[in-house]
């Protein structure tokens, strides 16, 4: 659903078949990049309008969730500068990570599950990734 590019800005991305708001997407996922520690306080997020224009959505889309994080602290803006992570994090940090996997986890075995891929052969397909990665990566791990 969601990535971070390694100078620590948020790669988002939007699903407008899983019926979850695109504003809730758009919070969920900044919450994950500061729950995941892609995203730390003081880094700045897009303006509202570049996003808008990236996402290809309504501006008062983004405003919205930015100004619910916003409401939760977890973001601040300065007007003239933009806005950026804050130092809080999402309420109840390990809960909400957590509750994040299991859902994506959740997601993608109900996707697997619908291909009538067997819960074996995902763990399967899983290591065989891991191993392609980690060649790719150099790291000599393989697993």
């Amino acid at each position: 659903m969601n990535g971070a590019k390694r100078d620590g800005t948020i790669q988002f991305s939007l699903d407008t078949s899983d019926g979850v708001p695109i504003y809730r997407q758009i919070i969920r996922q900044i919450e994950y990049a500061v729950l995941s520690e892609r995203m730390k306080a003081g880094d700045r997020l897009p303006t509202i309008r570049s996003l808008a224009i990236q996402l290809k959505i309504n501006p008062n889309t983004i405003a919205r969730a930015y100004g619910e994080l916003e409401i939760r602290g977890i973001l601040v803006t300065q007007v003239g500068s933009g806005t950026f992570i804050s130092g809080k994090k999402p309420p109840s940090e390990e809960d909400g990570r957590k509750r994040k996997v299991e859902e994506a986890l959740g997601r993608f075995m109900r996707e697997m599950a619908a291909l009538g891929v067997e819960k074996r052969e995902v763990l399967a397909l899983i290591e065989k990734i891991e191993q392609i990665e980690n060649r790719e990566n150099g790291d000599g791990r393989v697993e």
